[in-house]
């Protein structure tokens, strides 16, 4: 059959199996066109699969003269916003990303007072009995009372760019005591 009576068929029945047929001749088609699009197989599966599920609703709200070419235009713009809203998704992690480095420290190597169980971590509580009073009150507002740097900037009265300083200070410095307990050649 060809596609027009195909097409004519499915809108006077709502036949899902016309569809198919229909869109069965086009799939490969269409996958090639996500893939050049989307670059990834897994995705340009699925896409092929939600330019079927949009052919449902989209077949019935436009008169469509040459289906391939309709096809053509629907599946590229399903692609295009599918890189579009990729595209958002992205921004909007690096945003809350950037959002929460304002809050709080973000490093991916757990340094020993990161840890959940850091008071168990033997000689922590000393090293930071040892830092300078600056270092060791960020610590403490920071570690153990759950503060933000903003927060802990209102508390102290200092620059939240200061908090920071002194967080990565005593980080550091925390870090070569540690060391120091744990190596008795040093």
């Amino acid at each position: 059959m060809p596609d027009e009576v195909l097409l004519d068929n499915y809108r006077n029945t709502g036949d899902l199996e016309m569809l198919g047929e229909l869109y069965k001749r086009y799939m490969h088609l269409v996958f090639g066109l996500c893939l050049k699009y989307l670059q990834n197989r897994e995705d340009a599966s699925d896409a092929v699969m939600q330019v079927f599920e949009k052919l449902i609703t989209e077949i019935p709200r436009h008169n469509i003269h040459n289906f391939k070419s309709w096809l053509y235009v629907l599946a590229k713009n399903h692609c295009l916003m599918q890189i579009r809203s990729d595209k958002t998704r992205d921004k909007r992690m690096e945003r809350w990303i950037k959002d929460q480095e304002d809050y709080m420290e973000f490093y991916p190597e757990l340094h020993p007072i990161d840890e959940e169980e850091n008071d168990s971590y033997p000689g922590l509580k000393e090293c930071i009995e040892k830092l300078k009073q600056e270092q060791k009150a960020c610590i403490e507002l920071f570690y153990y009372q759950h503060k933000s740097y903003r927060e802990i900037a209102r508390i102290l009265e200092l620059d939240e760019k200061k908090i920071k300083s002194y967080l990565q200070n005593a980080k550091r410095n925390l870090k070569i005591c540690l060391e120091e307990r744990n190596d008795p050649e040093q």
